[in-house]
């Protein structure tokens, strides 16, 4: 404090900052104090660890604040300074603001710390109270009964010394109304919308976005429903909710890396922006910086150089999944948003504009990010103009391939994160453009893909490949039906359009089902032993019981069973003449099949599955009485004449496969838990894990 910089050991013992929580009120207009409170430098905490440092440093200090400030109104006295440097920012000049951004910086700061730990250890009543308190005159305090006195700073001062409180609950509820939040809010949303992003206002912003997150945790440290927070209403009914979210969305899209020094000047321009126009002019510093996010630990290198952008996306996930069955606006403008680069006439109904390309070239490059992949599923799923934007790109494999790798690396991965890339590739799937396009784009070298080495495969052989693995990884880690259906349903959506199938992919299509029809001959055996070892003790009884978690198994095994058979037979009957690999390999596997021929949940798709394999296993064989032996690429040449007099009249028609992601009721349940989750692990802010309720770093689907 005081133009020295602050070292978190020295907090307890600053001249500063002990009048600040003291009993001593200080009026708004000490501009001696307040300028010298506020000229301070501080190394923000970067970690959790450093966080917790510092907050247990500001312990003592924050318990005074809390006893004293409902009768000094400290607390207001520095709310109404930063109200005043935020309004004195927007009439001045590059050249002229940068200690204003500073000290704004600074009051922020400290705000903020006071908020977490209030919201941490109180209620959010009493935060309120702390908003709104002020100081007792000390006429007041002389003259008991006397009449209320104005400060020379226009203050009223009115007396809520806490045994007033407790003897006047109906006066200090109309004290406590939330105006004094409300106009702070506003000048939160101000820094956000107004102020472009300057080297030198970086870290402004990022104070605004962490304070709007810190007030939003309420929901998370109290009982208390969020419809009857006065937090969240007024966060809620901000008329700037589309300012606001554009800002938001515009510091992810663009990315800007973390200047390597606070409060550098800038050069040129100036604050005076209409927020339309700031929106446009957000960023005025683009120097080319290398890819720090080709690091392997990309979470990390994200949040620690990219923070704005960091914290910006979690705040806009907080934003977005809270309130979802009542009137949010941030959900409106998230899901109304249009591509700044298309027809502006058709798109009279945008909420609000953005560079759909700038964005999806960002999601692109941290889409292997938890909070990043939660962003495109519900824009894919909610934003239908952004979900048609990517359907359009001929890229696709940009956006794809670091998808699969998340998949490929589930052990590394949260469940939740592995569940929303699959329901990513299933919003996918349900494109059939997507579904041709995936076969026709070729990669080569694929090196994070080791179980076996592919020089050339398309992405849609791969996508194929990894979520087959990742059935069999939820089949022996995970045991999750629904991560079994979606994945077979993503599958399923592809089958129609299957071509030019890598021989190793018709393999592992096939093999997974003979993996599976081992197991359901298992468990089968097992239950069939079961009954019959028990046959001497049934009780009358038995027939009302439950079923067996062996029967529960068995069921939907067999689902599972007849959804992989649907795949194959969906394939069959569509794209036979281009899946000669698959052919094949049913050929080489045939046996798989016989013990399902009798059963009666898969007798009617295993009869066209049959119907194949015997239609080209005897051309096979009237050619090797003709040739003798056949090689395998003799035998694929067969194949291929065989396909081309095939018709596939002569199969039983099935319902073509179209699944389509619905999302449950009651989202909230799923979602406020697993954003909160992501705030507290990828967020630069710490909270208290002790005292949040509902959040884990890894949630179980």
């Amino acid at each position: 404090m005081g133009m020295n910089v602050s070292r978190h050991d020295d907090l307890s013992e600053n001249e500063y900052l002990k009048r600040f929580v003291g009993k001593e009120h200080i009026p708004a207009y000490n501009d001696e104090f307040w300028n010298s409170f506020l000229q301070y430098h501080i190394n923000l905490p970067t970690n959790s660890q450093e966080q917790l440092s510092l907050d247990s440093r500001l312990e003592a200090l924050c318990q005074s604040f809390i006893s004293h400030n409902l009768s000094t109104g400290n607390f207001g006295s520095l709310i109404n300074v930063y109200l005043v440097k935020v309004s004195e920012l927007l009439a001045l000049s590059d050249a002229e603001s940068t200690v204003h951004i500073w000290q704004a910086f600074n009051a922020l700061f400290i705000i903020r710390c006071l908020i977490k730990y209030m919201i941490e250890t109180g209620s959010e009543y009493q935060l309120l109270q702390h908003f709104e308190a002020l100081p007792i005159q000390e006429s007041q305090r002389q003259q008991e009964g006397g009449t209320t006195q104005a400060g020379t700073s226009g203050e009223v001062a009115v007396n809520i010394d806490p045994k007033v409180i407790a003897d006047n609950k109906a006066a200090v509820a109309k004290l406590v109304d939330g105006t004094k939040f409300e106009t702070f809010l506003e000048a939160l949303v101000n820094i956000i919308v107004v102020i472009p992003v300057k080297e030198f206002t970086y870290h402004l912003h990022l104070e605004a976005v962490n304070c709007l997150i810190v007030l939003l945790s309420v929901s998370q440290f109290s009982q208390q429903r969020t419809d009857k927070s006065t937090i969240f209403k007024t966060i809620y009914k901000c008329q700037h909710a589309n300012t606001l979210m554009s800002a938001l969305l515009h510091f992810l899209s663009r990315m800007t890396q973390v200047p390597s020094t606070m409060f550098g000047f800038g050069t040129g321009g100036s604050f005076v922006f209409g927020i339309a126009e700031s929106l446009w002019s957000i960023l005025t510093f683009a120097r080319k910086q290398p890819d720090i996010l080709s690091t392997h630990d990309l979470p990390s290198a994200f949040k620690d150089h990219y923070p704005l952008a960091n914290q910006s996306l979690l705040l806009m996930l907080i934003l977005t999944n809270h309130y979802t069955t009542k009137d949010n606006p941030y959900r409106v403008s998230l899901f109304g948003c249009s591509d700044s680069q298309a027809d502006s006439s058709k798109d009279d109904a945008a909420t609000f504009k953005i560079d759909f390309s700038s964005l999806y070239n960002t999601l692109c490059r941290i889409v292997t990010i938890d909070q990043a992949t939660l962003l495109l599923y519900l824009l894919l799923h909610r934003n239908q103009r952004f979900y048609k934007y990517v359907m359009a790109q001929p890229n696709l494999q940009q956006l794809v391939i670091p998808i699969l790798q998340t998949l490929y690396n589930a052990p590394d991965s949260t469940s939740h994160h592995i569940y929303m890339s699959l329901i990513v590739l299933l919003i996918l799937s349900e494109d059939d453009n997507f579904n041709k396009s995936v076969h026709q784009i070729i990669l080569k070298n694929i090196t994070w893909y080791t179980e076996r080495s592919i020089s050339e495969i398309s992405l849609g052989g791969l996508l194929i490949l990894v979520v087959i693995r990742t059935i069999q990884y939820n089949m022996l880690k995970m045991r999750d039906k629904y991560l079994h259906t979606n994945c077979l349903a993503a599958l399923a959506n592809m089958s129609g359009q299957f071509r030019s199938l890598h021989p190793y992919v018709a393999q592992r299509l096939v093999s997974l089902f003979e993996t599976l029809a081992k197991k359901h001959a298992r468990l089968d055996q097992q239950l069939k032993q079961s009954v019959n070892g028990e046959a001497a003790v049934v009780d009358v009884s038995a027939s009302m019981s439950a079923p067996s978690s062996d029967d529960m198994d068995l069921s939907v095994l067999e689902e599972v069973l007849r959804m992989v058979l649907e795949i194959l037979n969906s394939c069959l009957s569509h794209q036979l003449v281009y899946c000669p690999n698959l052919v094949y390999t049913l050929l080489y596997k045939r046996s798989v099949f016989e013990a399902f021929r009798s059963h009666s949940a898969f007798q009617d798709i295993i009869q066209n599955i049959d119907m194949v394999v015997g239609f080209f296993s005897s051309r096979l064989v009237r050619v090797q009485d003709q040739r003798g032996e056949l090689g395998v690429n003799e035998v694929l040449e067969v194949i291929s004449k065989g396909a081309s007099q095939w018709s596939s009249d002569r199969l039983r028609k099935f319902p073509d496969l179209k699944f389509k992601y619905v999302e449950e009721d009651a989202p909230e349940e799923f979602f406020i838990p697993y954003v909160w989750s992501l705030v507290c692990k990828a967020g630069c802010v710490h909270f208290s894990s002790e005292s949040i309720k509902g959040v884990t770093t890894d949630i179980t689907c």
